[in-house]
């Protein structure tokens, strides 16, 4: 299994993506850390526990404070020993237009979206180091962070900041044996900050309908797994195809 005995952190797990994300790296043999600030990552866990007893773990953080990060890895080195691999994909969006959008709805979403980001990897970057045989990052990105919306400022501005600072932590962590990645969705499963997927979503993709959130997980996955050992610095496109005619 690709992920034996790895400990992996999936923030934003209580739903969608993250949760699918968890039970994935779970069924190839990881333990996670369920990181949700909302309780319900915990009947994430319970169900990920029902069937392989042991293997996860709920964790309430709210990855965009510092002190929260910290007693995040904290409670998952205490519950397995280690961390191996770290997904970040917690985001909020904005949907305001720049003449809509205060300060601080800005503030909020770049803090929610990319802050959280920046505290998660190093943090959990300095636990990697310590135990001296590298790792793997993950983030989740955004198509909105390599094209102009008339719909949302904030979430543009965090996810573009996604895409390059994944590149400049990859730099500096590969020295450590680090790999650090972004995968880069488009409407999959349901929108950001809501709770419902719908199928009949409005897509603009190749394959005219939205993602499903275990798609991501797959890709999240491999890019986690020494599968994808060359690879650094990189922002994978798991869109339908959609970024490839987004200027047509």
């Amino acid at each position: 299994m690709r992920h034996q005995d790895k400990v992996v952190i999936v923030t934003g797990a209580g739903r969608n993506i993250g949760e699918e994300t968890a039970k994935l790296f779970v069924k190839e043999g990881a333990k996670v850390a369920v990181v949700d600030l909302d309780d319900r990552g915990q009947e994430v866990a319970d169900r990920i526990n029902a069937t392989n007893p042991g293997c996860a773990v709920f964790v309430k953080a709210n990855v965009a404070d510092e002190d929260s990060v910290k007693n995040m890895i904290a409670e998952t080195v205490k519950a397995f020993g280690r961390i191996d691999t770290l997904v970040n994909n917690v985001a909020i969006s904005d949907n305001l237009t720049i003449r809509e959008c205060t300060l601080a709805d800005f503030q909020k979403t770049i803090d929610v979206t990319l802050t959280s980001q920046f505290l998660t990897c190093k943090y959990v970057g300095e636990q990697m180091i310590e135990q001296g045989d590298g790792g793997a990052m993950v983030n989740i990105g955004s198509t909105s962070g390599f094209k102009g919306r008339n719909s949302a400022v904030a979430y543009c501005a965090a996810k573009g900041g996604v895409a390059n600072l994944m590149r400049a932590i990859a730099s500096q962590y590969a020295e450590y044996g680090i790999r650090v990645n972004s995968v880069v969705p488009n409407r999959i499963g349901s929108p950001v900050g809501k709770e419902e997927f719908d199928p009949d979503r409005f897509v603009t993709n190749m394959l005219h309908r939205p993602g499903r959130p275990e798609e991501l997980a797959t890709a999240v996955s491999f890019m986690a797994s020494d599968e994808a050992s060359f690879i650094y610095g990189e922002n994978l496109f798991v869109d339908g195809g959609y970024s490839a005619e987004m200027n047509g």
